[in-house]
Formats: C-alpha cells, sequence, structure tokens
C-alpha cells in the first residue's frame, strides 16, 4: 500500500476522467499539497496517474512514455513492454510504484511485480485511498447520471474527508469530453 496518494478512472459512456490528490507525505508529515500525478501523455491521448515513491513513480511514467512512443501510442502493447522491463531491469525491480494508465477504449492497472490488469468495471483506482475513492466512484457511476469527470473528481473529495493520506486538492484528466 502505497502512502500519501489516490488516484482515480472513471469511464463513462465516450470519456474517460482520472483524478488524483495532491498530498505528498513524508512519514507523518505533509510536504506538499499540489503535487500533481495525473498527466497527459502520447499527444494528449493517454491518461496516466501514479502512486508510490516520487521518484520511482516519476522514473516509471518517463520510461513508460518513451515506451509509448515506440508502440506508436498502442497503450497494451506499451504497458507489456514496461511491465517487462519494470520486472526483469536490476534497477527498475526496486522500484516501488503503481501506474494507472488509460486511453478512449482501456484502463490498465500495472504493477513492479508484473501485473496488467484490466479493471472489471468501469472504475479503477490505487493508492493509500483507493478503496475510499473506488467506492465513491462506483456508488456515484452506478446511481446517477454524472459525467466521468464530475464522479472522478469527488471521489478523490470524499477520499479526503476519510484518509489522512488523501487531500482535496484534485488534478483532473478527461479524454473524449
Amino acid at each position: 500500500m502505497f502512502e500519501g496518494t489516490t488516484i482515480v478512472c472513471v469511464r463513462f459512456g465516450n470519456t474517460v476522467a482520472m483524478a488524483g490528490d495532491g498530498q505528498v507525505t513524508l512519514g507523518n508529515q505533509i510536504i506538499k499539497s499540489n503535487a500533481r500525478k495525473v498527466r497527459r501523455l502520447y499527444k494528449g491521448t493517454v491518461l496516466a496517474g501514479f502512486a508510490g515513491s516520487t521518484s520511482d513513480a516519476m522514473t516509471l511514467l518517463e520510461k513508460f512514455e518513451d515506451r509509448l512512443e515506440q508502440c506508436k501510442g498502442d497503450l497494451m502493447k506499451s504497458a507489456v513492454e514496461l511491465v517487462k522491463e519494470w520486472r526483469l531491469d536490476k534497477a527498475l525491480r526496486r522500484l516501488e510504484a503503481m501506474m494507472l494508465v488509460a486511453d478512449l477504449n482501456i484502463t490498465l492497472l500495472l504493477s513492479g511485480a508484473g501485473d496488467i490488469l484490466e479493471p472489471e468495471s468501469d472504475v479503477a483506482s490505487i493508492g493509500s485511498g483507493s478503496g475510499y475513492a473506488l467506492s465513491a466512484a462506483r456508488a456515484f457511476r452506478e446511481g446517477t447520471d454524472w459525467p466521468a469527470s464530475r464522479i472522478a473528481k469527488r471521489a478523490i473529495e470524499i477520499a479526503s474527508e476519510i484518509c489522512i493520506y488523501t487531500d482535496s486538492k484534485v488534478t483532473l484528466e478527461v479524454l473524449g469530453e
């Protein structure tokens, strides 16, 4: 479990939204509240969010961007290539982070254990407040007609009210809206 981050991805209709909180925690102190943990990649067509050690996550994000370029934006192929390198490379396999990546067609959760998981539902999350954000997003997804962006943002806000490692300063990126 990674402390200091909550990322949630929501699909609804032809839209995918990814939101993340801005809190960075070092031990039991908040050292930053406006970190940007969700980004657009590959010409704005891919969303990526990360949880874990900041330097490890940034290294993986950079590697993933390289894979997207090499694979011409093919999300699944890029994910397979990244996870393969992440698992086999002596230095990379020590990195402690997770990534949630999405394009208009697919959402994937990536880990250093070699996992490439496609969520069963239209909602996925990672990080310390993951369970709270996931529950909130699923409830809104099933019980409202809110757009994906509103669901994702509100799910992070709710997680921030429960998880001490999540704040309510939300970064939101949307595809297809």
